[in-house]
Order: structure tokens, then sequence, then C-alpha cells
């Protein structure tokens, strides 16, 4: 069976950071793309950053540049949202999923991430 099971949600600090990890099971990670997406309370899901598997181009959405990083272990079959200056208007359940278009590919169940003093 296809699975990714994301990991590394919590509550942190604005200013903090967290590496959320996707861990993929029954199929290779890295012959896929990736795509790491949000939805907040209230809002549509929305793709933050992706991993093209075709060139390993990589996208980010502008409110996430500079603060957040994709990357894959392919030896771990892994992927890692790596989120540094966390803000409040991060707060949201966070997946991964094998394509960076919502509703396309594999998904995870979601982790929640929470930004607040």
């Amino acid at each position: 069976q296809v699975h990714l099971v994301e990991s590394g949600g919590g509550l942190v600090q604005p200013g903090g950071s967290l590496r959320l990890s996707c861990a993929a099971s029954g199929f290779t990670l890295h012959d896929y793309t990736t795509g790491w997406f949000r939805q907040a309370p209230g809002k549509e899901r929305e793709a933050i950053a992706c991993v093209f598997s075709y060139d390993g181009t990589i996208w980010y959405e502008d409110s996430v540049k500079g603060r957040f990083a994709i990357s894959r272990d392919n030896a771990k079959n892994t992927a890692y949202l790596q989120m540094n200056n966390l803000k409040s208007e991060d707060t949201a359940l966070y997946y991964c999923a094998t394509d960076c278009e919502v509703g396309r590919g594999t998904w995870g169940q979601g982790t929640q991430v929470t930004v607040s003093s």
C-alpha cells in the first residue's frame, strides 16, 4: 500500500523553528514530485513548497520564501520541510503529497502547526 505520514508539528513561539517530516512507504518518493501544503481554519488548502521530479526544480509560495526549505532524503524515503522564523499566520494543518496541485496525487493525514506565544 502507498502511504505518506507527516510528523513534526507542534506548538512553537513566533520566531521559532520546526522541521516537518513526510515518510513514504510502498513507493519511491523521489520518483514523484513532492509538495507541501497547508490549510488554515476557514481558508482553502494551498501549496507552499514543491520539488519537481522531472528536474529537481524547487518552488516556494511567496509568503514562505526565505523562511521555509523543502528537501528529500532518498535513503530514508522521506521529505522534509524546515520552517524558520515562524509567524502566527503560519498556523495551519500541514500536508505532504506526491504532487504540487491540491487534490492530485497521494496525500498524508496532516500534522498541526500552531504558532503562538
